[in-house]
């Protein structure tokens, strides 16, 4: 189980690293706009829903034949929840960091951040990561095998392959940790308790219709 924790922190750090440079590309090309937050939530599902094909394709023990390792397959779909809850989390933390430096300055600065549409995003690669189960054909379509085929080179590269597998350690601790603190945060409702306290004392924060992109 360690050594498939392992592998799947490998496989996220890659899947990052080559998320980021699409994501860049991206904003190059648009430049001179900033993004929308319908722009935005529609990104992240599918970096999200990609995610979730590739994680899955990892548990297959054969991608002709279609067969899965079952407990491989629950075991990401505990990770894939506590990475997404960690991700929910961090947007929370830098909401509420950005709220106290903008206290005070003439304009707010805004946030690309709604906690209906993160949830929204989670339940739907969740669901879908569930939906491989009964129809794995459809997670190995051209795109997450692409990122599937990608992952494994860049995993045997000697140097590249050497990092990440570095980070694939601290992977495992950051899991172990964020499980405590995923299931605390299911436990409390799904609610970041100084994020709400803070809006709570805020006078002038009379709805929350400021918005920045978060990543």
């Amino acid at each position: 189980m360690l050594n498939f924790i392992f592998r799947l922190g490998v496989v996220f750090a890659i899947y990052g690293f080559l998320w980021g440079i699409i994501d860049l590309g991206m904003r190059l090309l648009t430049a001179s706009r900033q993004r929308a937050m319908v722009e935005t939530y529609i990104i992240k599902a599918f970096k999200y829903l990609f995610l979730v094909g590739v994680t899955f394709m990892f548990c297959m023990g054969d991608l002709n034949r279609h067969l899965i390792v079952s407990y491989q397959l629950v075991l990401a779909g505990v990770i894939l929840l506590t990475y997404f809850i960690g991700k929910l989390q961090n947007s929370q933390n830098q909401v509420m960091i950005f709220q106290m430096m903008g206290r005070g300055l003439p304009e707010k600065p805004m946030f690309l951040f709604n906690l209906k549409a993160e949830i929204g995003v989670i339940v739907g690669a969740l669901a879908l990561f569930v939906a491989f189960w009964f129809y794995p054909s459809i997670a190995t379509n051209a795109v997450s095998s692409w990122f599937h085929d990608s992952i494994l080179s860049i995993e045997n590269a000697v140097i590249f392959g050497f990092i990440f597998k570095v980070i694939g350690f601290f992977f495992i601790l950051n899991m172990i940790f964020k499980m405590i603190g995923g299931f605390t945060f299911l436990l409390s409702g799904g609610k970041n308790r100084k994020s709400s306290d803070y809006s709570d004392n805020d006078p002038s924060d009379d709805d929350f219709n400021y918005y920045e992109e978060v990543e």
